[in-house]
C-alpha cells in the first residue's frame, strides 16, 4: 500500500517530514537502552526505507550515540528543539530509518506490530493480547508480512547484499 502518506514533525515544527509508504514493521522496544534514550518505558519505532521518508521542511542533524551492539546509532534530531525524529542503526545502515512514531501527526495510525526486549520491560507495562512479544529480538522471517519481506529483499538487493 504505497499510496499512504503520514506526516510528522518535531516539537517546534522546524523539521517536517512525510512517510510515503507504510512502514516495513513497527517495533515497541522495551530494552534498557531505549528506556534511557527516550526517558520512557519503551520506544515505538516504525522501520521504513530512507528513500520513503521525504523531508518537507528543515534539515535534521545526526547525533552519534552508543548502542548495545557497540556499533552505535545515528539519531536524527531537529537542530532547534533537539527532538529525535528517527535513528539509523549499524545493522541496516542509512538505508532504513527507525522513525519515532510519537513524532507523527497521527501516531495512533501505527500501533506496534511486535514488542521486543520484553525481558527488560517495566513490570507495570501490560502487553496487549494478540500482538507478538519476544524476550529479546526476533527472526524477521517469522513475523514480518510477505509484502514487507519483499520490500526488505529489494532494499538489500539495491545495496548489493
Amino acid at each position: 500500500m504505497n499510496d499512504v502518506s503520514l506526516d510528522g514533525h518535531c516539537t517546534c515544527g522546524a523539521v517536517r517530514y512525510r512517510l510515503t509508504a507504510l512502514p516495513l514493521f513497527v517495533h515497541c522496544c522495551h530494552c534498557r537502552w531505549c528506556q534511557r534514550e527516550s526517558g520512557a518505558a519503551f520506544a515505538l519505532n516504525a522501520m521504513i526505507e530512507a528513500d520513503r521518508v521525504e523531508l518537507l521542511a528543515g534539515q535534521p542533524e545526526a547525533v552519534m550515540t552508543p548502542s548495545n551492539s557497540g556499533r552505535g546509532q545515528k539519531i536524527w534530531r531537529c537542530p532547534t528543539c533537539r527532538v529525535a525524529l528517527w535513528s539509523n542503526y549499524a545493522g541496516a545502515g542509512d538505508a532504513v530509518h527507525f522513525v519515532r512514531v510519537g513524532t507523527l501527526d497521527e501516531p495512533d495510525r501505527l500501533p506496534p506490530d511486535i514488542h521486543i526486549f520484553t525481558a527488560s520491560k517495566q513490570p507495570w507495562v501490560v502487553l496487549p493480547a494478540g500482538t507478538p512479544a519476544v524476550p529479546e529480538y526476533y527472526r524477521r522471517e517469522q513475523y514480518w508480512p510477505d509484502a514487507a519481506q519483499a520490500r526488505w529483499r529489494e532494499l538489500r538487493a539495491r545495496q548489493g547484499r
